[in-house]
């Protein structure tokens, strides 16, 4: 048996201020971004993810450096509630456990540096991330050359297909042009994969590459029908978003063997 004073004193929801947060839309949000953070260590600011809650909005991004997935909500907050703070994901990984199977809101209260967090008289504690997060803002590009318009469903579909082949760090090959999209893959000593879905493009001709497994997380967490990609050129990121900006998903590209 241990003692308990050998436990150090965590910090406790009592005296503190508490905040009701909707629990739906905020593990909705979390859903959505959770997925692009980074699980390396040696740069702990990136194994967290940034949530900004205040002015009746949700504001979640997560990053590994290799993607970036944004997502702002409206949610009801109370006016005073100012929250700027980066959590770490595997934290809010428990959060999310927690309030799967809640039903009434989640707590929410700032202590020092300490994040504590209610459901259904479960409380969980985080120390905040020290450390600056990317400015989300600031890496968003302005403009873009090309853009791409398809069905989430088939293009996920297609995605998960041609992946098979996409081994050892292999690049899925995505080639645009008026009216279609082929996505092509190949593993030396293993085999290739091509597919052609009809879409809609406007722009130059372009040939890109990007990690599969990081391109369909992309898809995956569009809500919308219609997926909407948008590039500049083939050596810099893509841009994943539905129909509105509420969420985007940045994704660097893999340089093509010529």
């Amino acid at each position: 048996m241990y003692d308990a004073s050998d436990f150090p004193e965590l910090p406790s929801p009592e005296g503190a201020e508490l905040f009701e947060i909707p629990r739906a839309p905020f593990l909705e949000t979390l859903s959505t971004v959770s997925k692009a953070a980074s699980r390396d260590e040696s740069r702990p600011v990136l194994t967290g993810i940034l949530v900004k809650l205040s002015g009746q909005r949700l504001v979640m991004a997560a990053t590994d450096s290799y993607r970036l997935s944004v997502r702002e909500t409206a949610i009801d907050l109370a006016p005073e509630l100012d929250v700027d703070a980066v959590v770490p994901a595997r934290a809010l990984a428990e959060v999310a456990r927690i309030g799967a199977s809640a039903e009434g809101d989640l707590q929410l209260a700032v202590h020092q540096n300490q994040i504590i967090i209610g459901c259904d008289g479960v409380w969980l504690s985080a120390r905040r991330i020290d450390g600056q997060f990317p400015d989300y803002t600031a890496l968003k590009p302005e403009s873009f050359e090309a853009e791409m318009r398809a069905s989430k469903e088939e293009l996920a579909d297609v995605t998960r297909r041609v992946a098979v082949l996409a081994q050892r760090n292999s690049a899925l090959r995505l080639s645009l042009s008026e009216g279609q999209l082929q996505l092509r893959a190949q593993t030396q000593d293993v085999g290739e994969a091509e597919e052609t879905l009809p879409v809609s493009f406007s722009g130059q001709p372009v040939e890109i590459g990007f990690n599969p497994g990081f391109f369909l997380e992309g898809l995956e967490s569009v809500e919308a029908d219609e997926i909407v990609l948008r590039l500049i050129n083939p050596l810099r990121p893509g841009l994943i978003s539905g129909e509105s900006d509420d969420f985007w998903y940045l994704i660097m590209p893999i340089r093509l063997a010529s």
